[in-house]
């Protein structure tokens, strides 16, 4: 890139230095396959951040410093999202095939009315 610093004097070549462009590039990436989210990474913290596009009442933002790491909290922020979404099930109970224990067993009578 070239630049002139003041008028009537020579162009200047100056040097653009692309800062963490391998992460960049990755977060770019991460922008485009994950379509419910906004993927950035931030130059001062070296980190990756996700912000949610989906409707919810607070804002969701993930981060990680790796962006395996990232992927992961966004992975859990989903599923986190759609158990919340999720009523919870309905457990029945069901008629067991064993007997119920009815108390004391009962005693037998002998056929002239006493207790055996």
């Amino acid at each position: 890139m070239t630049g002139r610093h003041r008028d009537g004097q020579p162009y200047a070549s100056v040097y653009q230095r692309v800062w963490d462009g391998p992460a960049r590039a990755e977060a770019e990436r991460l922008d485009q396959v994950w379509s419910g989210w906004t993927v950035l990474y931030s130059l001062g913290k070296r980190a990756f951040y996700a912000v949610a596009s989906w409707d919810s009442p607070q804002l969701v933002v993930v981060e990680d410093a790796t962006s395996e790491g990232l992927e992961e909290r966004m992975q859990e922020a989903e599923m986190a999202r759609l158990l919340q979404a999720t009523p919870p099930e309905r457990i029945e109970e069901r008629p067991s095939a064993e007997p119920r224990d009815r108390g004391p067993a009962r005693r037998r009578r002998s056929p002239g009315g006493r207790a055996a």
